[in-house]
């Protein structure tokens, strides 16, 4: 429909580039996204799950982490609960994650680098919990990881266009069969947007808030 295309753009453009394409996520190789209920963690689960990796995910609270393992999570990690570096390694037999998809930045960084693999790619895609951190850079170097970030909103008309390009051949397919699709928490009017913007404030929404400008 006209309101699930409109949910498309931006989250899977900024997940194919930062998950498959900055991040080199490989089918068997384990994904651990932070924020899985919010609309770029919908979406990397489902593509992640689709290409054949394993995916943990963090959320804050039970019916979060219930709507993640419903989208093909294989661990969901109530933050409020459990710390998640210790569960992750617990999920992946003491290896970690290979690579980790973060907007939340502050005192998650030495925590992303604790929880990553040898060889770990993580990215950044906000600073939700701070853009500035104190950080152990011997974790790096001794696992050496990759810690690397990207935004979408300043690039080239071409070089969204290559991304385009590789969903369409990619992604297309798996909406088409609905094998994969745009969550959505609300649809509102434009009229309402005041609504939409209380609904994210209380931070229980589950997908995208959409507002229907038709």
């Amino acid at each position: 429909t006209h309101t699930e295309a409109a949910a498309v753009p931006e989250t899977y453009f900024t997940v194919w580039h930062n998950v498959f394409e900055r991040g080199g996520l490989k089918s068997g190789e384990t994904l651990l996204v932070h924020g899985g209920s919010s609309g770029i963690g919908t979406t990397a689960i489902q593509l992640a799950s689709a290409f054949g990796a394993y995916v943990i995910t963090t959320a804050g609270s039970r019916e979060k982490c219930d709507a993640c393992l419903k989208l093909g999570a294989d661990r969901a990690i109530n933050y409020r609960e459990e710390d998640f570096v210790a569960a992750v390694k617990d999920a992946t037999g003491g290896k970690g994650a290979n690579v980790i998809l973060d907007m939340i930045a502050g005192d998650y960084v030495t925590r992303n680098y604790e929880a990553a693999a040898v060889e770990g790619r993580i990215v950044q895609i906000a600073v939700q919990g701070g853009a500035a951190a104190s950080v152990d850079f011997s974790r790096l170097m001794v696992k050496r990881l990759t810690h690397t970030g990207s935004t979408l909103r300043p690039r080239t008309v071409e070089f969204k266009a290559a991304i385009a390009v590789a969903l369409e051949a990619q992604v297309w397919p798996l909406l088409g069969s609905r094998k994969i699709a745009p969550v959505m928490d609300t649809i509102l009017p434009l009229s309402e947007a005041w609504r939409a913007h209380e609904r994210m404030e209380d931070g229980e929404h589950i997908g995208k808030i959409v507002l229907d400008v038709g």
